[in-house]
């Protein structure tokens, strides 16, 4: 990528940006893809799983440099402790090392003009005297303090206090970070409206920008093998089974929703697919019908063959892209309401939510009876096809680096 006729631009990301295999590397990636065809591109970015390392070409082949440095989670979370002796956030020591630090000054010394940081702690790799005469714009994705703020309402002493303080110090730093760029922008507008109350201050530099689905990917006009058994009814989730928000989720569904839909369908099975699951889920696979798949090479079939997704999460931040994925495949989506934040409403869509075991239950039985509306997986679609466009939002990030 040496085309010296485009601008340059630093790129600074948390987490590699492939494979787009998670809700951030989705946005992350189709981010890079978008504008690789618009700048030449100076990426910085961590590397958490040593299994991401054989896509370094993938990504590489999309900039003129990289940085691509690893990040050892236990490492990682032991340096954080220095948040609670220099006052900062966990979050911001986490991510501090002195080599991306080393290299962001080189790359700056070139004379880019333009940043873009994803996830707002990259943004500690900026000097506030490095904003002068750049244009920076910041993708926060998700209001993440207020993360912090629902993790310490859900559990007990001592977390609850840690999670507290979490939530607290992050947003000092977000919101010091948002009054030094140029723009900020989060993935939707119930996000975007929150942190304008949290930082009334940098208000007018705030902006939505939803995420998107590639629906030529996920169509449910193509064929998918079957993975499952003959005669069985299946009920999946999907997600990276070592987030926490999704632990919660499938627990409480696994536990609480999916024995009084067993009552009724015998053969229901509760499916859930996605990388590393935590002990915690796969300790679920004790419950009669629920299967644990770990790491698949597709998703597409899980959800091609599957009576409805559900997407039971109590604590969510931001626009799932699990909910708009099994929406492109024309499939109804079980949810609780906190899944349906961000989302935009579409004419004739009434979600079957729910955040009652037994109504959740209920409206799970009346899917695989065959009793809910038949239009919903083909409303869905069509939603996603008018309103989740990666190209027309991804554009818009364009837009806010070359405003004056």
């Amino acid at each position: 990528m040496n085309d010296t006729t485009r601008p340059a631009l630093l790129y600074l990301v948390h987490r590699i940006p492939y494979p787009p295999n998670k809700g951030d590397k989705i946005r992350s990636f189709n981010l890079l893809k978008h504008l690789a065809g618009r700048y030449r591109i100076h990426l910085g970015a961590f590397v958490d799983d040593p299994h991401d390392w054989r896509y370094r070409e993938d990504v590489t082949r999309l900039c003129e440099s990289t940085c691509l440095l690893p990040l050892r989670p236990p490492l990682a979370k032991l340096a954080s402790l220095r948040g609670f002796m220099d006052g900062r956030s966990l979050s911001e020591p986490y991510y501090d090392n002195r080599s991306m630090r080393q290299w962001v000054r080189r790359i700056l010394e070139q004379g880019v003009e333009r940043v873009l940081i994803f996830s707002s702690a990259m943004a500690q790799y900026l000097r506030p005297e490095d904003h002068a005469g750049r244009r920076v714009v910041v993708d926060f994705v998700d209001v993440d303090s207020d993360k912090w703020r629902q993790y310490a309402a859900s559990h007990r002493f001592p977390m609850n206090r840690i999670y507290a303080r979490e939530s607290r110090r992050l947003l000092a730093f977000e919101r010091r970070v948002a009054s030094l760029t140029d723009a900020g922008a989060f993935v939707s507008e119930q996000e975007a409206a929150l942190f304008r109350t949290l930082a009334p201050e940098s208000a007018g530099r705030i902006h939505a920008i939803d995420n998107g689905v590639d629906v030529d990917y996920f169509s449910p006009e193509r064929e998918y093998p079957r993975p499952y058994g003959v005669g069985e009814q299946h009920l999946v989730f999907t997600g990276a089974m070592d987030y926490w928000a999704n632990v919660d989720a499938v627990r409480w569904f696994a536990r609480e929703v999916f024995p009084l839909v067993r009552l009724e369908h015998v053969d229901a099975r509760f499916t859930i697919v996605g990388a590393r699951p935590a002990r915690e889920v796969k300790q679920l696979e004790q419950i009669d019908g629920v299967q644990v798949t770990g790491a698949v090479k597709d998703v597409r079939p899980y959800l091609a063959h599957t009576e409805a997704a559900v997407a039971p999460l109590r604590i969510a931040r931001g626009i799932q892209n699990k909910v708009l994925e099994a929406m492109a495949m024309g499939k109804p989506v079980l949810v609780t309401p906190q899944a349906l934040d961000g989302l935009r409403a579409c004419e004739g869509l009434e979600w079957p939510v729910s955040e009652d075991p037994v109504t959740l239950a209920r409206l799970a039985c009346d899917v695989l009876s065959g009793n809910l509306s038949p239009g919903l997986g083909r409303l869905g679609r069509a939603c996603v096809c008018e309103h989740y466009s990666w190209a027309e939002h991804m554009e818009r990030f364009v837009t806010l680096l070359e405003s004056p």
